[in-house]
């Protein structure tokens, strides 16, 4: 009996060591567990900070956008009058040349 015991003591003993090394591997897991929620944490909080900066930006961007869109209008509408002007323009001096050119024979045959 006494081969059966040491035999017996040597499985516990052995079983000891095991669940001794388990137990380090757990609490080597969890550390590391530990270590990456932290990580992820701080990963959603910068996450959700650029979100913010994102969505403020495409909103600022929106903005411009529609500002640009603006005056891009109103040069269009300024070119086309200025245009305008300046046709209406050289005919009214056109008309003046002409009635100048009339008096002129007029006034002197």
């Amino acid at each position: 009996m006494s081969g059966t015991g040491a035999a017996l003591r040597g499985h516990h003993a052995a079983l000891q060591e095991g669940l001794s090394e388990l137990r380090a591997r757990r609490e080597e897991l969890n550390g590391r567990i530990q270590a990456e929620e932290a990580e992820r944490g701080r990963l959603q909080a910068r996450i959700a900070t650029l979100s913010r900066r994102l969505s403020d930006t495409s909103e600022s961007l929106a903005g411009l956008r529609s500002t640009r869109a603006h005056i891009d209008r109103t040069i269009a509408e300024m070119d086309l009058a200025s245009g305008e002007i300046l046709d209406n323009s050289q005919t009214l001096l056109d008309v003046l040349k002409k009635e100048m050119r009339d008096l002129g024979k007029i006034i002197d045959p």
